[in-house]
């Protein structure tokens, strides 16, 4: 009986709208008709839509446009649309026009594209840029882990680099005794992306490095270790190694560094210098 209930009540709904949006119409033509206008029916949007919105008569009216500046793929009648998914967003009094519309499925896997993937991770508000990622902003992904093995040292890794946000909000949710406020970020990742997301949540921590937008370069990062920080440097000074010997001396050569920056007026550059042999007197 309930459902029967239900299945009355939708169809006395649908009834009403279709005779509601009928009524509206009328009025609307009679008065431009009074104004000596052309006019013709377009369903508008009562009030900003966002993507991923299925369209229902609250969120649809009829106004009257000038037969000549009819929008092409526009609907006279808001019952075609009512079940229709917006893939785009529209703004108050817009036109809905059929190219801003599927039927397909609607929400964010209209804004995914082919080949990748939407995964979700959940931040903090001060590892998430204390809340200022937006939908459309470019972020890294840096994973702290301790290091598995005896030495339990704790690192950081850049994971994944020019990752784009496709959405982002905050909820809440109870930790311990204490309720906190975490940040939900939807990002665009290739496939192995996501593995490697789905990885780092289950065993780290993750944060958010937020990226101008114009900067799309893709840099090397070595892995930092907590041991390396409280030291004040990352990587291990070279040692120098002995080539030979001979009876008067020692030859010793040192290894290659990264590089030197060179100075020559108001230039300066980076580069890879020869490292000298240094000879030392056999004492």
């Amino acid at each position: 009986m309930k459902k029967v209930a239900i299945f009355i009540v939708i169809i006395l709904a649908v009834a009403f709208a279709a005779v509601a949006s009928g009524l509206t119409y009328m009025y609307l033509k009679a008065e431009s008709a009074e104004r000596g206008l052309e006019v013709e029916p377009v369903v508008v949007a009562t009030k900003d839509l966002t993507f991923g919105e299925i369209l229902e008569p609250k969120d649809m009216k009829v106004a009257m446009f000038p037969r000549g500046n009819i929008p092409k793929g526009s609907y006279a009648v808001e019952d075609s649309l009512l079940g229709q998914v917006t893939k785009v967003f529209l703004m108050e009094n817009e036109p809905i026009l059929d190219s801003k519309l599927s039927s397909k499925g609607g929400g964010l896997s209209l804004l995914i594209e082919p080949t990748k993937r939407a995964s979700s991770i959940e931040v903090d508000k001060v590892s998430g840029v204390s809340g200022f990622i937006l939908p459309g902003d470019r972020v890294d992904v840096i994973l702290t882990v301790k290091r598995p093995g005896s030495s339990a040292d704790a690192i950081a890794k850049t994971i994944l680099q020019n990752i784009e946000v496709l959405a982002a909000g905050e909820k809440t949710q109870q930790k311990g005794n204490k309720v906190i406020t975490v940040q939900a970020v939807t990002l665009l990742v290739e496939p192995e992306g996501a593995q490697d997301l789905a990885l780092a949540t289950s065993e780290g921590k993750l944060h958010l490095a937020l990226r101008n937008p114009t900067d799309d370069e893709i840099v090397a990062v070595d892995p930092v270790s907590k041991t390396g920080i409280l030291k004040g440097k990352t990587k291990q000074q070279p040692k120098p190694k002995i080539v030979y010997r001979d009876r008067t001396k020692t030859v010793v050569k040192y290894p290659k560094t990264d590089s030197v920056t060179m100075i020559k007026g108001t230039e300066k550059k980076k580069e890879a210098p020869a490292m000298p042999e240094k000879e030392e007197e056999k004492k």
